[in-house]
């Protein structure tokens, strides 16, 4: 699967399968064959300023650098009607089953250990599509020998993932080096496997450090270098001159798709301790403040009299969420947070992005020209998924098919529908006040009876068996209830924009 994010001024590029980045993490020196505890080889380093040569560097490193392919199963819907009336009709009459076709990725990653565990983009493994599944994962060592690999764990967030090598031998192996110590000018080394042309050395220098792309979160802060690095280096390892990891190829800048001297790769004090947490197989956690936030540009500085490049302005606040206990309002500039000044580089995602959820921490805002001082506790970061999920905006008059991977799949079976929690997000599509609670339909099969008695998406419900259901752990009790009670059908309280609430009976199938 090639899968490419391109940056067109302050965005990042991710290169699979032809499209190559690196992430790098820092970790002790040069690359290491370990036959044992003790032994390892002795480092090569090129003497300061313009070296001669990377040939013995090279030598060196390369061992530990890896092609990663993966093969991936895609389910495709053959169904000409899909997303029609007509669908399930097609489908009883020709016996129709959704067909799968094959699709592969190819990048790079580095081993960092004498048993084989190696690191690698999120996005060179975890398939970019959500109706695939990954199947394989092949890893090959500059000598072509190829070995199955298992993925350990993966870190969407970050972009990172580990795999472990199934083979009962030793490999040679790099270690993360000290990415803060890194210095503008500095010489750097990449290795990889772009346009799946394996074991690939590129040069060049560090442009920039603590790099933000603009495209926002936790982790929008990169090494920025002019090493050419393309698709197929993503996962590779971008080296100093002592043979330390210090980032991971993971984007390029680039209005065309090959390299134009402008690489991004994730800092090896970012990455290692990720790393380490998905080797041990711990669930990676994050702070989460629940806002949403937009940066301080000219516009907004001068409409408030304020700095361009100090603070962000708090564009709304989610329900429940530690902003909110804290506080926090909309309109609110949060100019500081957990003592450190909010800046274009130092931004509150990243802040609090790189806490523990349930930590205590100090927010200054300026709020109608006044400046307050607030104290939040974090909570959990929800998921890459459940974040897009929150995020998206819902239209209740879009032409949307039932979807076999989504909602609750006992409601969809009993009642017909699919149903999702109702967000303030839907709330504010649906023009419903914040304290409506129930479930919003997002999906009706039209051969249901509650499809034949005019359901439809958008409409929200308010409560079944006159009990509320703002769960779809509520609804399905009530659903369970009403078989019990030996009931062939659930009252259902409806609301639907711009009409009073009715009830109205949906039959069970």
């Amino acid at each position: 699967m090639n899968t490419v994010r391109y940056v067109y001024g302050l965005s990042s590029a991710l290169l699979v399968g032809g499209a190559a980045i690196s992430l790098m993490t820092g970790i002790p020196a040069g690359a290491q064959v370990a036959q044992n505890d003790d032994q390892v080889m002795n480092r090569v380093v090129p003497v300061e300023g313009a070296p001669a040569s990377f040939a013995d560097l090279t030598e060196q490193l390369q061992p530990a650098v890896v092609n990663i392919a993966t093969r991936q199963r895609v389910q495709v819907n053959s169904n000409p009607f899909a997303g029609t009336p007509f669908a399930e009709l097609f489908n009883r009459r020709r016996g129709s089953q959704p067909q799968t076709r094959e699709a592969q990725s190819l990048g790079s990653g580095f081993i960092i250990s004498a048993d084989g565990f190696v690191v690698t983009n999120n996005h060179v493994v975890s398939p970019p599509n959500t109706n695939a599944t990954l199947e394989e994962i092949t890893v090959t060592m500059p000598d072509g020998t190829e070995y199955e690999a298992e993925l350990v764990g993966a870190d969407a967030a970050s972009d990172l993932a580990v795999l472990k090598i199934n083979a009962d031998r030793t490999f040679p192996f790099v270690t993360f080096g000290d990415s803060s110590a890194t210095r503008v000018g500095d010489w750097v080394v990449a290795i990889g496997n772009p346009f799946g042309l394996g074991g690939t050395v590129t040069s060049g220098i560090v442009s920039a450090i603590q790099r933000t792309t603009g495209q926002g979160g936790a982790y929008d802060r990169y090494i920025q270098t002019d090493a050419s690095i393309n698709r197929g280096n993503s996962g590779g390892p971008l080296f100093d001159m002592r043979g330390n990891v210090i980032g991971i190829n993971n984007a390029i800048f680039s209005p065309s798709g090959g390299s134009v001297g402008i690489g991004f790769a994730i800092p090896a004090e970012t990455a290692a301790p990720i790393v380490r947490q998905l080797m041990a197989g711990e669930e990676i956690e994050r702070g989460f403040l629940g806002v949403g936030l937009q940066p301080m540009d000219d516009d907004l500085a001068d409409s408030l009299g304020l700095p361009r490049n100090r603070g962000e302005l708090v564009q709304s606040v989610q329900d429940d969420s530690a902003a909110a206990e804290a506080g926090l309002r909309p309109g609110d500039i949060i100019t500081e947070i957990n003592n450190k000044e909010v800046t274009s580089d130092q931004t509150v995602s990243i802040i609090v992005g790189n806490l523990d959820p349930g930590t205590r921490i100090p927010i200054t805002v300026l709020r109608e020209g006044e400046t307050l001082d607030l104290t939040a506790t974090l909570g959990k970061r929800p998921s890459e998924e459940e974040l897009m999920r929150s995020q998206q905006v819902f239209d209740p008059d879009a032409e949307t098919p039932m979807d076999p991977d989504a909602s609750d799949g006992n409601i969809e079976e009993k009642l017909g529908l699919q149903v999702i929690t109702l967000t303030p997000q839907i709330r504010n599509s649906l023009g419903v006040d914040e304290d409506t609670a129930g479930l919003v339909i997002a999906a009706v099969d039209p051969n249901s009876d509650a499809g034949r008695k005019g359901l439809r998406r958008g409409d929200i419900i308010l409560s079944a068996n006159y009990e509320t259901v703002d769960t779809i752990e509520a609804l399905n009790a009530q659903i369970a209830a009403a078989e019990d009670a030996g009931r062939d059908a659930v009252l259902l309280r409806i609301k639907r924009r711009g009409q009073p609430a009715r009830f109205l009976p949906v039959r069970l199938r």
